[in-house]
């Protein structure tokens, strides 16, 4: 069947009870999963790269830890929105990928924070010069690690899908289920960071705090006992109140026999990934160049921001004494509540999104804040040579550092809305269903966080080991897409909003 064909078949094909709408309320409950997974990933963002170099890992090598996440991304997110996409379970097509995913972090987290006591279990020595090198913990805590990433993507891609499902083709539910998703990640960010910044958390759960696990390691055991609360809670309230209908999405818009069908699903996953890449629209291509660009500005403020805030801003060092170590702790913490700040600033401004969107168009609000971005992180170098003018971080210098953590909420709030909800349209009238269309979106984000990985660390020890040199690379990716978020990515007039974009644009995108 031709294209315009198969178009013309999914206009006039009635919606199936997969597609129909759901009341606002139960988008929001869907999408207040969110706020469970992102309490567990603001505890790694904050906390773990200072763990890991605690548990004897160099400043120059501990940014290899995080390739866990963009690997597993690279295959998991696409496998799982292909196969969750086919699924025809009984308990519907998102729910088992996301009730598997959940169960995932809660094993995972629990690895991570109890590395330091299984490692010292299995025989890591803790007296004298060795507590830096625990090399069993060291094991334990990267498996807990590339578990915690593995199911963090199994949890992402279904439960953006079901979003999509549940909204339909209705577009005004469609931008109100990515602003909830964006409203509830900033909730669990909020709730994840003011844990990192509260000193003495484990005295909430005293038997954290052992031998073998400081009161710093204590903090974080318990930090992960308290977002695996929240994520239980959460997946258990929306799996239990949201039904399913099992059918599943149909693809290239036509209705053929059932033997055709059958000869799509046994199509190797390989060859459709490379089909849908194939047939997406071109402004789809341009939105993962911007998102990739976009990305590779966010990832190293965001995998080391505290890290910067403890070495460059206040002073401090895991290999110097007790005051030096004191001095970064101090800085974690700083930076641990500069980003709830963040977190409350993004809650906010997702909130107002959309008719921001409408405002001022989708794709140049995206590019603006991308300037907001690069001066967000060029100025983290004023922040740091004050710090150095005054020989530590003042009150004053303090204050600016959180300002700058709540400025780039702002930016933030927009980056985890408008390429959501850009994909979900541009890839409509391709062969890719929702769940492999954010699974494709997202190896626009895993990508930038391998380069990251790979070249922050050697690239900072060029200039003497600190993170001001790769914030400065970041800032000038940040400058360059919002440059092409204004000149390539399509911008329809102000009177449509951001859904309608496909409709009004017949012709060839530019």
């Amino acid at each position: 069947m031709d294209t315009s064909a198969r178009l013309l078949a999914s206009l006039s094909r009635p919606e199936t009870a997969s597609s129909a709408t759901a009341p606002l309320s139960k988008l929001a409950t869907a999408a207040s999963i969110a706020a469970g997974i992102q309490f567990g990933w603001a505890l790694q963002l904050s906390l773990l790269t200072p763990y890991v170099q605690q548990l004897g890992i160099p400043h120059t090598f501990s940014s290899f830890i995080w390739l866990c996440g963009p690997v597993s991304g690279m295959i998991v997110q696409p496998i799982v929105g292909y196969n969750s996409d086919r699924c025809r379970s009984r308990w519907g097509r998102r729910r088992p990928f996301i009730a598997a995913g959940a169960v995932l972090v809660m094993v995972a987290t629990v690895l991570i924070g109890f590395s330091a006591d299984l490692g010292y279990f299995m025989g890591d020595e803790i007296e004298g010069e060795v507590k830096m090198r625990r090399p069993r913990a060291i094991v334990v805590f990267v498996l807990g690690f590339w578990v915690l990433d593995v199911a963090n993507n199994m949890l992402q891609a279904p439960c953006r899908a079901l979003l999509a499902d549940l909204a339909g083709k209705n577009q005004s539910k469609t931008r109100s289920a990515n602003g909830f998703y964006s409203f509830f990640m900033a909730v669990g960010n909020i709730l994840g960071f003011a844990a990192g910044a509260f000193p003495n958390l484990h005295s909430l759960f005293p038997f954290t705090l052992t031998q073998a696990c400081n009161a710093y390691c204590a903090d974080l055991k318990s930090a992960f006992l308290l977002s695996n609360l929240l994520l239980l809670t959460l997946t258990t309230l929306s799996l239990t109140s949201i039904s399913e209908t099992a059918v599943p999405e149909e693809r290239n818009g036509h209705h053929n026999s059932h033997h055709d069908d059958e000869e799509e699903e046994r199509e190797a996953f390989l060859g459709e990934i490379i089909r849908a890449l194939r047939d997406l629209p071109r402004p789809m291509w341009v939105l993962l160049l911007v998102t990739s660009l976009n990305w590779l500005a966010w990832f190293p403020f965001l995998l080391f921001d505290t890290d910067w805030m403890g070495r460059e801003v206040y002073w401090g060092s895991l290999n110097g004494n007790e005051s030096d170590l004191e001095k970064y702790n101090a800085g974690v913490r700083v930076g641990s509540l500069g980003l709830m700040v963040n977190s409350v600033v993004l809650g906010a401004t997702a909130l107002v999104v959309e008719p921001m969107a409408r405002r001022f168009r989708a794709t140049r609000l995206w590019g603006l804040v991308n300037f907001v971005l690069a001066f967000c992180l060029g100025f983290s170098v004023v922040v740091t040579k004050l710090a150095e003018f005054y020989g530590g971080a003042t009150a004053g210098v303090a204050v600016l550092a959180v300002a700058l953590f709540a400025l780039m909420g702002v930016p933030l709030a927009v980056t985890y809305s408008i390429p959501f909800a850009l994909a979900s349209i541009f890839s409509r009238n391709s062969r890719a269903g929702q769940g492999l269309a954010m699974g494709v979106l997202n190896l626009a984000v895993v990508v930038p966080q391998i380069i990251v990985s790979l070249g922050s660390g050697p690239w900072d020890a060029l200039f003497g080991g600190g993170n001001l040199p790769a914030f400065v690379v970041a800032s000038f990716s940040a400058l360059l897409s919002g440059i092409l978020a204004f000149s390539l990515l399509p911008s329809p007039p102000p009177a449509f909003p951001i859904t309608r974009i496909l409709r009004t644009r017949s012709s060839p995108f530019p």
